[in-house]
């Protein structure tokens, strides 16, 4: 498994637009994907699920892949948060 922590730099949080955008980077992947924010963990491959987190601007979220191309999965999913503006990893202290 692998994982990685970023924090939400979308003004307006994770909701329908940037939900989609990680849905769809999510989903070009075998790995299975999970977002955790507040406690709650869906699965990243899931509109309503991600929806569902209500994730607002300045939250730290986390991505966790398991499988085949988990390295890949995170990786692509980073370029998507950086790319869209929706967010930039943590860094770890």
């Amino acid at each position: 498994m692998v994982n990685k922590t970023f924090t939400v730099i979308e003004e307006v949080g994770i909701h329908t637009r940037p939900a989609s955008i990680l849905v769809q980077a999510a989903s070009q992947y075998k790995a299975e994907v999970n977002i955790e924010y507040n406690g709650r963990s869906v699965n990243l491959k899931s509109i309503v699920g991600v929806m569902s987190l209500g994730v607002p601007y300045g939250a730290q979220i986390h991505i966790a892949a398991a499988g085949a191309d988990e390295d890949m999965a995170i990786q692509g999913i980073e370029e998507a948060l950086k790319s869209e503006g929706l967010g930039e990893p943590c860094e770890v202290i």
